[in-house]
């Protein structure tokens, strides 16, 4: 069998971080069906990793939603509370895009039609 090595930097630029979500999530330079097996492999690999890291940032942001919601509760100003509630809004959006990327698997036959990126 014979091993590709992987470029680490090449690996690294298949993936962006994104600030909103604070993971980074894909973003293939190359069509998945056009890449190599081993760098498929790698990816997903790479992949898994940072997936896994999912729910304990989806927890931490349910977290901070219980924070805002009782000060919510507590708040008098009508302002105030509208700002509160969008954020919670924005904390909850996060939490649903996080659930999508966490769902998000990638298959290594070819001409599949759930992808990565």
């Amino acid at each position: 069998m014979i091993k590709m090595r992987i470029d680490e930097r090449w690996l690294e630029r298949q993936f962006v971080y994104s600030e909103r979500h604070d993971i980074a999530l894909p973003s293939l330079e190359t069509d998945w069906d056009e890449l190599p097996l081993a760098c498929r492999i790698a990816i997903l690999s790479k992949w898994e990793m940072i997936r896994g890291t999912i729910p304990d940032r989806i927890k931490s942001l349910e977290d901070v939603i219980r924070v805002k919601q009782q000060l919510l509760f507590e708040e008098d100003d009508f302002a105030e509370s509208c700002l509160i509630n969008g954020d919670i809004a924005d904390l909850a959006s996060r939490i649903n895009d996080l659930n999508i990327w966490f769902r998000t698997r990638q298959d290594l036959e070819p001409h599949t039609k759930q992808h990565i990126g």
